[in-house]
């Protein structure tokens, strides 16, 4: 058993290390700011062929696993990036598995290859206002009238829709009623965000300003046919192989985000001196740290077991979701700590710190609560009743 980077990883690591030197701190303090998508960051990645580290090669892809796009992830919040740098190509990394799992070769031809090359963006249109992470009960309809469908519905917390041109959109097109399994009955299309029958409404929020976050009204926008991904009615079950690579990417940069605080914040403890000493000296202070470090490690060693697991195609949802967890706990508890480190100047923005605090709030929040989690643990590995 071996946890040494390969030197294939090591240099995919040190190339996007690279590239993400060129966004430095006054880059990401100023889109914390002012907003407006990393235009510049997302062009970079792309010019250097990154966005489609896991699609195939035939499609303009590297054709790399999971293990390769976490460790790449995590780089890129862990220069300081954080979410506003992760979130802007997560989408590209394990949005569209489901087209290359069941896309037909002209669906795969068509629709990878613009958003390998950064062409096109897209966004993942999944959750609605009242049902949240009931994903059964989606409510948005796609009925069937000849050679397309027609959208109707609303979304919510859709990352990117202000800058995408596509979007990867779960809809009902048998009412839960006539369909004998509640996750029957749901179509996956992967198609144009047309904006004369979308509405997409910024929502203004905490954190993680320049990757907008967004309410969506869908009124009667048409499909074609060739944009539906697999058979009709099946698209729960499509939508689920992408999910388990999200919780591993969600913890790869959650990681790296609380890595980001812990350097900065031992930096800060070693340069900051009071009552004639640094205050790193001082256990009141060397303990939280060391601490924090143990949870960030242990996280990875969980994080890169699932990764392991998908790519070896062996059953990884409680290990994934298990790394989702315990990344999105570790990366607060360091972010947390590092504001408290720096004390008063952790409040300040120039420290950057804060920013890091709010949102490492992000990867425990989404794509499913910390909640969820422990109750998918305690029925799935444990046995017991399921409470949901």
């Amino acid at each position: 058993m071996n946890f040494d980077l390969s030197p294939d990883q090591i240099s995919l690591r040190d190339a996007v290390a690279k590239i993400c030197g060129q966004f430095g701190d006054d880059y990401w303090l100023a889109k914390d700011k002012e907003g407006g998508f990393p235009v510049e960051l997302h062009r970079a990645l792309a010019g250097s062929g990154w966005l489609g580290i896991c699609i195939p090669e035939e499609y303009g892809g590297a054709g790399l696993g999971i293990s390769d796009a976490a460790l790449m992830m995590q780089t890129i919040s862990e220069s300081g990036a954080g979410m506003s740098g992760a979130s802007a190509v997560h989408m590209n990394i394990f949005g569209l598995s489901p087209v290359v799992i069941f896309g037909t070769p002209e669906q795969k031809q068509r629709m990878l290859p613009p958003l390998v090359s950064g062409k096109e963006k897209a966004c993942f249109a999944v959750t609605e206002p009242n049902t949240g992470l009931n994903t059964t009960q989606l409510k948005t309809r796609a009925e069937r009238q000849g050679d397309h469908y027609v959208i109707n519905g609303a979304k919510v917390w859709i990352s990117t829709a202000q800058v995408a041109e596509k979007m990867l959109i779960l809809a009902r097109t048998t009412p839960v009623e006539e369909v004998k399994n509640h996750t029957d009955g749901l179509s996956l299309f992967y198609t144009d965000l047309d904006h004369r029958f979308v509405e997409v409404r910024e929502i203004d929020k905490m954190g993680r300003k320049c990757v907008d976050s967004n309410q969506v009204f869908i009124d009667g926008l048409r499909v074609p046919v060739e944009d539906r991904i697999g058979e009709e009615g099946k698209g729960f079950k499509y939508i689920l192989h992408g999910m388990n690579p999200e919780r591993i990417l969600i913890a790869a940069e959650a990681i790296g985000l609380g890595k980001a605080a812990l350097k900065r914040a031992t930096q800060y403890a070693n340069e900051r001196v009071v009552f004639e000493r640094p205050i790193g000296q001082n256990q009141g202070i060397q303990h939280p740290l060391a601490e924090c470090w143990m949870q960030l490690e242990a996280a990875n060693l969980m994080m890169y077991k699932a990764a392991d697991l998908f790519d070896r195609g062996q059953p990884c949802g409680a290990e994934a979701n298990a790394a989702k967890y315990l990344g999105a706990e570790a990366g607060y508890q360091a972010c947390l700590q590092a504001v408290m480190t720096h004390g008063g100047f952790g409040y300040a923005k120039e420290y950057h710190v804060e920013r890091y605090l709010r949102e490492s709030l992000i990867p425990r929040i989404a794509p499913i609560s910390p909640q969820l989690v422990l109750c998918f643990i305690a029925e799935k590995v444990l046995g017991l009743p399921k409470s949901y």
